[in-house]
């Protein structure tokens, strides 16, 4: 098995990691058959990712609620932003805040469809990523000024994140149903119920 690691990088182990996953599972990832996939020793992923692979987990976890790929940072930098460190990362957006929040929205339905094996790793992990602090900033600036303010603007963000988490785990779970409604019909059904929970949030009193 090659030594050569110079090509080895932290996103393509957590790209391949999500194909080991998308075939597999998530119980058939190990860094063992991670290694072999990658055709290097799995001491090259430690090197990586040290602490093994709830570390990798964490990762893949950000990863795939990122929009675009969460930049992966090196290890020491990684775990400060796990620590609580501070993020610096602002998400600057002229356009409406509904428009915001639905491009955002669809974009994050799309990205926990195209990893749905690893939803499961949702469940139990936030990572803190510049590509989080970014979102964060993202969503509750659009709900700011759409008029909320103190806790409402968190109450809101809890309920578009859960509805979008909550909404790709059904569509996953019933996607091979006899009667299952086509990809056109599951992303309109999608929007409805966007447009439905951003109406409802920004006049909480109706």
């Amino acid at each position: 098995m090659s030594r050569n690691y110079a090509g080895l990088s932290r996103e393509r182990i957590i790209v391949e990691a999500l194909h080991i996953i998308s075939g597999r599972g998530l119980g058939g990832l190990s860094m063992r058959r991670l290694g072999d996939a990658l055709e290097v020793e799995a001491m090259a992923v430690y090197h990586h990712f040290p602490l093994g692979k709830d570390q990798l987990f964490n990762a893949i976890a950000a990863y795939v609620t990122s929009p675009t790929g969460t930049p992966l940072a090196d290890t020491a930098a990684e775990e400060r932003e796990q620590d609580g460190g501070p993020d610096t990362t602002e998400a600057v957006d002229p356009g409406p805040w509904d428009a915001r929040l639905t491009d955002w929205a669809r974009t994050y339905r799309a990205r926990l469809l195209e990893h749905s094996g690893a939803l499961s790793l949702l469940v139990h992990r936030a990572p803190r990523t510049p590509v989080q602090g970014a979102t964060h900033a993202l969503v509750h600036g659009a709900f700011e000024d759409a008029g909320l303010s103190g806790s409402g603007v968190e109450r809101a963000a809890d309920a578009l994140y859960s509805y979008c988490i909550g909404s790709v785990i059904h569509e996953v779970r019933h996607q091979d149903d006899e009667d299952a409604p086509d990809a056109a019909e599951r992303e309109a059904r999608f929007g409805f119920g966007l447009r439905a929970l951003l109406r409802g949030l920004a006049h909480p009193e109706r």
